[in-house]
C-alpha cells in the first residue's frame, strides 16, 4: 500500500506538470492513443458478447442471443426514440437483458455438462444467491493492512503510474472528443491526472488497490454524449453507495457477461470512432500517417501479442507487455518528435 501512495502523488505531480509537455500530445498522438484503446477493447466486448472467454460455455447460442438481444434493445431506444429514453438506451438495455436473463433461467436448462462429464451452471445465469449472502451495510476499514514503503515495490509501481498516466491522457482526450466535439484543454487533462493520482493515494489508506480512468466508459460518453458535471457527480454517488450497501454491489456484479457485452460490443468500437476523429482535426499528410500507422502496428502489436517481450527485463514488460496503449503512445510521441515538420507546413 506505501507503493501505491507514492505512486499515486507522483503521478498527481505528473498532472500538475503535465501543460509543460502538452506540446507533445498533438491531436495526431491523442488521436492515435485513443485508437488504440478502442481497438485493445473490442476484443474484451467480444468476449463478453460470447459469455466470458473462460466460461465453458463461451460463444453457446444462449449468450449470443441473449447479446444480441441487449444490443437490439439499445439500438432501437437509441434510435427510435428521443430525449430521456434515447439517452438512457444502455441502461435500459441492460435492465432488459436482466430480465431476458431471469426469464431464460425459468424455461431453459440452467446447467450443462462438458465433454470431461463435469456439471456446470451457464454463464447466462443470475446468481441471485451473491444478493442474498451480501451484508446490507459495510463501512470501509482505514489501514486494513500495515503501511509499508519498500524500494522494491516502489519501483515498479511507479512505472505502472506513469502507464496509467498516458492512458488517462487518451482517455480524457477520448471522452470531451466524443462528448463536446473538441480537443481537451490543459486544465482538463491536468485535472484529470492529478485527481487519479490523488484517488489512488486516498485509496491505498483504505487497502484499494490503484485506481485508473476507465476507458470503457468512454464508449459511454460517446454513444449518449452526456458530459454534464450533475450527472457524472450521480454516477460517483451511486458507486458510493455500492460500495455502502454491499447488497447493491452485489446486485451489479453478478451481471451475465453476456448483458454487459451486448452493450460493450457498440460502446467499444465508438471509441475507435472517437480516435479517428481525433487524428483528422488536422489535414493528414505523409508524417501524420506514418505515425499512425508505426504506432498503431508496433503498438497493437504487441497488445494482440504480449509474448513477444518475454525475453525483455521486467521494467520494459511491465510498462509495454501488459497492452498496446502504451507502446502505441511512446512511438507517436517519439515518431512526432522527430519527424520533419516540414511537410505539415506544405500540406
Amino acid at each position: 500500500m506505501g507503493a501505491s501512495i507514492i505512486g499515486g502523488v507522483v503521478e498527481a505531480l505528473l498532472g500538475f506538470v503535465l501543460k509543460y509537455i502538452r506540446r507533445f500530445f498533438p491531436p495526431v498522438v491523442c488521436g492515435t492513443v485513443v485508437l488504440s484503446i478502442g481497438l485493445s477493447l473490442i476484443s474484451v466486448g467480444v468476449n463478453s458478447f460470447g459469455g466470458g472467454f473462460k466460461t465453458k460455455d463461451f460463444g453457446s447460442i444462449e449468450n449470443l442471443l441473449l447479446g444480441l438481444f441487449v444490443l437490439c434493445v439499445i439500438l432501437f431506444f437509441k434510435h427510435g426514440t428521443k430525449g430521456f429514453f434515447s439517452s438512457s438506451s444502455i441502461l435500459i438495455g441492460i435492465i432488459a437483458g436482466y430480465i431476458a436473463a431471469f426469464s431464460m433461467s425459468l424455461v431453459l436448462p440452467t446447467t450443462a455438462v462438458t465433454p470431461e462429464g463435469v456439471e456446470f451452471t451457464k454463464s447466462w445465469v443470475i446468481h441471485w444467491e451473491k444478493v442474498a449472502q451480501a451484508p446490507w451495510f459495510a463501512v470501509p476499514q482505514l489501514m486494513p493492512v500495515e503501511i509499508v514503503f519498500d524500494m522494491r515495490a516502489i519501483l515498479p509501481v511507479l512505472i505502472m503510474f506513469i502507464v496509467t498516466a498516458v492512458e488517462t491522457v487518451g482517455d480524457i482526450s477520448a471522452v470531451i472528443e466524443s462528448g463536446l466535439g473538441r480537443e481537451a484543454t490543459d486544465k482538463e487533462l491536468s485535472g484529470g491526472v492529478v485527481c487519479d493520482g490523488i484517488g489512488s493515494s486516498i485509496a491505498a489508506v483504505f487497502g484499494v488497490l490503484p485506481n485508473t480512468s476507465f476507458s470503457q466508459n468512454v464508449g459511454l460518453v460517446a454513444m449518449t454524449k452526456i458530459v454534464n458535471r450533475f450527472a457524472l457527480a450521480t454516477g460517483a454517488v451511486f458507486l458510493i453507495l455500492c460500495g455502502l450497501i454491499p447488497k447493491l454491489g452485489a446486485l451489479v456484479s453478478i451481471m451475465p457477461q453476456s448483458v454487459l457485452g451486448g452493450a460493450a460490443v457498440m460502446m467499444f468500437s465508438s471509441i475507435v470512432v472517437s480516435g479517428i476523429q481525433l487524428v483528422t482535426k488536422e489535414k493528414l499528410n505523409s508524417r501524420s500517417l506514418t505515425i499512425i500507422s508505426v504506432a498503431l502496428g508496433v503498438g497493437y502489436g504487441m497488445g494482440a501479442t504480449p509474448g513477444i517481450l518475454a525475453h525483455c527485463p521486467e521494467a520494459m514488460r511491465m510498462m509495454f507487455g501488459e497492452s498496446g496503449i502504451v507502446p502505441a503512445a511512446f512511438v507517436a510521441i517519439l515518431l512526432n518528435i522527430i519527424l520533419n515538420r516540414g511537410e505539415d507546413a506544405q500540406a
